[in-house]
C-alpha cells in the first residue's frame, strides 16, 4: 500500500478489539448522506472496515462494494452480513491500486463507480499519499461522479487520531475535481486508554469528534 500505514498495523486492530472507529453502527454523518439522497448509482465504500456503511446501503437496495486493506476487517464485515441476512459484497484491496484490483470485480469489467464513500480513510495518509489516493479515485469514478470524504478535523478541539485541516482535502482534490462542499460535522468513535484519559472520559465511552465532510465531483 504505502509507507504511511502498515497493513499489519491496521489488520491487528481488528483482532485486538480496540479499534476506536469500530462503533457497531454507521456514522451518523453517512446515515444523513443517504437520507438526503446524496448517494446513488454504483457505490464504492473505500476503507469499509467492518462494513457498517456497506451493510446500510446494501440493505436499502444500493449496488455497493466494500473494500478494505485489512483482511480481518473484510472477514468481520462478511460475517456481519451473513448474521444480518444482508446480501453485501466485500473485497480486500489496496487503496492505491484500486483501478487494477477492481477490474472485473462485482460488475462489468471497467464499469466506473458513481459514488465513492470514504469514512476515515483519507485522513490516515500523509500529504503525498492523499494526492496519490485522489488520483486513483479519479480513474475509477465516472465523469460527474461524487466522492464523499468524512475525516477527523484539526480544529483546535480536544480529540484523538490522525486529524487534518480542510486545506489537505482541497489540495488533494485540486486536479480534475470540483470541491462542491466542505463543512464541519462530527465523527463518532470509542475512546480507550490514553485517548479516554486525554478527553477525561471513562474507557469505552462513545465520543463525537470534530470532523470534515467534503463532497468532490469528478470533472
Amino acid at each position: 500500500m504505502t509507507d504511511t500505514v502498515a497493513q499489519r498495523t491496521f489488520d491487528e486492530s481488528y483482532t485486538g478489539g480496540g479499534a476506536p472507529w469500530v462503533i457497531d453502527e454507521p456514522q451518523p454523518a453517512v446515515v444523513a448522506l443517504e437520507r438526503d439522497g446524496r448517494i446513488g448509482g454504483r457505490v464504492l465504500d473505500a476503507g469499509c472496515g467492518t462494513g457498517e456503511h456497506t451493510l446500510l446501503l446494501a440493505g436499502r437496495g444500493y449496488d455497493v462494494l466494500g473494500v478494505d486493506f485489512a483482511p480481518h476487517a473484510v472477514e468481520r464485515a462478511a460475517e456481519l452480513a451473513r448474521s444480518r441476512g444482508v446480501d453485501a459484497h466485500f473485497r480486500v484491496a489496496d487503496a492505491f491500486d484500486l483501478d487494477r484490483e477492481l477490474g472485473g470485480a462485482h460488475g462489468d469489467p471497467g464499469t466506473p463507480f458513481d459514488t465513492i464513500l470514504d469514512s476515515a480513510l483519507f485522513h490516515v495518509f500523509e500529504a503525498g499519499d492523499q494526492r496519490r489516493y485522489a488520483d486513483v479515485l479519479s480513474r475509477i469514478i465516472r465523469p460527474g461522479g461524487v466522492v464523499h470524504v468524512l475525516a477527523l478535523a484539526d480544529r483546535g478541539e480536544p480529540g484523538f487520531g490522525p486529524r487534518i485541516g480542510d486545506a489537505a482535502i482541497r489540495e488533494a482534490f485540486a486536479d480534475g475535481w470540483t470541491v462542491e462542499e466542505l463543512s464541519s460535522t462530527r465523527y463518532r468513535a470509542v475512546a480507550r486508554g490514553a485517548d479516554a484519559e486525554a478527553l477525561g472520559v471513562a474507557p469505552g465511552t462513545v465520543v463525537d469528534q470534530p470532523a470534515w465532510l467534503a463532497r468532490m465531483r469528478r470533472d
